[in-house]
């Protein structure tokens, strides 16, 4: 089963600044850790997501939310993520840690134009300094 291979990689030979660890009563289900990215406003955040493999994986996308709170315009209050990976571009040649990857230089270059948080995406555009000081102030205080 490419499932395991790919889990077992994924452990053997880890993503620097992520963890994904698979729970050992369903190997479908993940908790991940993300490090926020240096040198941008999620920098020192430990985030927390879950990832889930639907049974149709790899050629349909896993599911990935965030559990910590953040304020970024492509992730919403409900921690559902914006990414186009995630949607039509997925391909069953990319991999969990390609979604990983991507969800890590997403916290590094938010993308106001194409928002799941319009009311943060709002703010990104109209003051993208203060909008920036919001979002290191939750990293502080939700991404420990």
């Amino acid at each position: 089963m490419a499932l395991s291979k790919e889990t077992e990689r994924l452990i053997a030979d880890p993503v620097p600044g992520i963890q994904a660890v698979p729970h050992e009563d369903n190997l479908r289900y993940f908790d991940v850790k993300i490090d926020g990215p240096a040198g941008c406003p999620f920098e020192g955040g430990k985030f927390s997501l879950e990832l889930f493999l639907p049974d149709e994986y790899p050629m349909s996308p896993p599911k990935v939310r965030f559990l910590t709170k953040i304020y970024h315009p492509n992730i919403d209050k409900l921690g559902r993520i914006c990414l186009d990976i995630l949607k039509d571009k997925w391909s069953p040649a990319l991999q969990i840690r390609t979604v990983l990857l991507s969800i890590q230089a997403l916290l590094s270059a938010p993308n106001p134009d194409d928002p799941l948080a319009t009311d943060v995406a709002k703010h990104y555009k109209e003051d993208e300094r203060d909008a920036q000081r919001v979002s290191k102030e939750w990293t502080e205080k939700y991404a420990k």
